[in-house]
């Protein structure tokens, strides 16, 4: 169906209760990888125009990236940060079909959630059609 992957956007704002179980569950994260002033989850983020995936990945990072083309170097940037960073969460869609999944993915602690994300004001039916699965890396 073509609606599955259809989107006028492709940045999903992560709903704060899941990030908030998150955080009590792995322990409070600095920087927001992949957001926006108005939905970043730490004081440290990271926006479109600071370009994240040119800048250095420190501390305790989330990271919930842009759905679209670009995921599979976002999927890449966050596993090569496991060299400079205490730890790497990532909120993405469950795709093992695709070769970021088994490029990056299959190399951390993955764990699929029940259900689906209610992704930020996005429209019901796009926000509860795909799965997710948090990827987890720690050097």
């Amino acid at each position: 169906m073509a609606v599955h992957y259809s989107s006028a956007t492709d940045e999903w704002s992560t709903p704060q209760e899941l990030f908030d179980a998150l955080s009590a569950k792995l322990g409070p994260f600095t920087l927001d990888a992949c957001a926006s002033a108005e939905n970043a989850k730490c004081e440290r983020y990271f926006t479109r125009a600071d370009d994240g995936l040119a800048r250095p990945w420190t501390g305790r990072v989330w990271m919930n990236p842009p759905y679209g083309r670009t995921l599979g170097r976002w999927m890449a940037k966050a596993w090569s940060a496991q060299t400079t960073a205490e730890l790497v969460v990532c909120l993405v869609p469950a795709r093992t079909d695709v070769r970021w999944w088994h490029e990056y993915a299959d190399r951390g602690e993955v764990e699929f959630m029940r259900g689906r994300v209610r992704f930020g004001d996005a429209k019901a039916l796009r926000s509860r059609r795909q799965s997710s699965c948090f990827v987890t890396w720690m050097p």
